[in-house]
């Protein structure tokens, strides 16, 4: 792999889908690439929206980044498909990087984007929105089970972004959890020791410290 880089940014506004044969639903999944420069704040980029702010947004999942690396994967497993999810913006992501996948990236990283810092805080959980956005009833299981998830950051640093800039590391404190291995823990784990070890990772997301915890517990209740 070449040198980690921001390839393009994504934003999008909420939106209501669905058709005679489809229950309406809203999102903000569709997103489209900007230009730049963008501004981005504690919990995301200017003019970015999410319709679901229970599982969306917010300083600990400010903004979604996703992976090019892997969009010649899924134009063939989906190769049957009229499209296949292959373009910047396709998971919904705000920030679609090149040369860095789950097994290089971390829970706790800070990486600086230009003039902004961010922190990684957990892997993407990916829900039934991806399916429907690209009519792909096998997509959010097939993100989850290859685990190319895509990660969230929280900002540490907010300022001005533009695509096309190197991403460099600048710390790296908890270099046992990559995202690959913050997936596997969630979704193949079966030892509540493990869930509650990386449930005490101070980096990473409220929401995953909880899930976890709480699965520990219930564990060793069993």
């Amino acid at each position: 792999m070449g040198t980690p880089q921001l390839q393009s940014i994504q934003i999008g506004h909420c939106r209501s889908f669905g058709t005679t044969s489809q229950k309406p639903w809203e999102s903000a999944i569709i997103k489209k690439t900007v230009a730049g420069p963008v501004e981005v704040g504690l919990e995301g980029i200017e003019g970015d929206q999410q319709f679901d702010r229970v599982n969306h947004g917010g300083p600990d999942k400010a903004l979604l980044a996703y992976s090019a690396d892997h969009f010649a994967d899924w134009e063939t497993e989906f190769s049957d498909s009229e499209q296949a999810p292959s373009i910047g913006g396709a998971f919904g992501e705000n920030l679609t990087v090149e040369s860095q996948i789950e097994g290089d990236v971390c829970v706790g990283d800070v990486w600086q984007f230009g003039g902004c810092r961010f922190q990684i805080s957990q892997p993407r959980q990916p829900c039934w929105k991806l399916s429907r956005r690209w009519n792909l009833d096998t997509l959010s299981v097939r993100v989850q089970n290859t685990g190319r998830t895509g990660w969230y950051f929280r900002v540490v640093e907010t300022g001005s972004l533009a695509a096309g800039v190197a991403i460099e590391l600048v710390e790296r404190p908890f270099p046992m959890w990559t995202i690959t291995k913050a997936n596997e823990v969630m979704y193949q784990n079966k030892d509540a020791a493990v869930d509650l070890e990386l449930s005490r990772c101070p980096a990473l997301s409220l929401s995953w410290q909880q899930q976890l915890s709480d699965r520990a517990k219930k564990r060793m209740a069993n």
